[in-house]
């Protein structure tokens, strides 16, 4: 059917079985919490109050130490506390003001939709974080800035007021 011999087809599944180990979590990686589980509640509850305080060495305290930031369909990634922690400092100072947000879940995961204040009562979506834990901490943090996603996830086009 693919015009393939047995031996190339046997090569493809030995790549790909090596593939897989290697991007498996490795063994001594502690497992993230169960979703919605208090361990969650509690890792997840300290974020949206320092993303929103402004608070980056907070954020910073929340990550692992190879704790990844990445924005996909842009080649931009961060790894580790002082290449983020230069992330959103930077671009707190770009926006001049901070970011509302409001708590989701994506593919089980903790996310929350930002919102960046058009004005004193108006916010606008302004983009999609989504959290991976690792025991105690985030691991990684994925960026997406599509704000057409926001329904798909419950999010509202204006946050609540606080």
């Amino acid at each position: 059917m693919l015009d393939t011999g047995e031996a190339s087809v046997k090569g493809a599944l030995q790549r790909a079985r090596a593939t897989v180990r290697a991007r498996r979590p490795a063994a001594d990686r502690e497992r993230a919490p169960r979703p919605n589980s208090a361990s969650e509640c509690q890792l997840v509850g300290r974020f949206p109050d320092a993303v929103q305080s402004g608070d980056v060495d907070e954020i910073v305290s929340l990550l692992t130490d190879d704790a990844l930031l990445t924005m996909p369909s842009q080649p931009l990634e961060y790894q580790g506390h002082n290449a983020i922690a230069a992330f959103p400092r930077h671009r707190a100072e770009l926006r001049g003001a901070p970011l509302h947000v409001v708590p989701t879940r994506a593919n089980t995961q903790p996310a929350f939709g930002c919102y960046l204040p058009a004005h004193a009562a108006i916010a606008r979506p302004y983009g999609l974080i989504v959290l991976t834990l690792e025991g105690d901490a985030i691991a990684a943090i994925t960026w997406f800035a599509d704000t057409g996603v926001f329904r798909h996830f419950g999010l509202p086009r204006t946050p609540p007021s606080p």
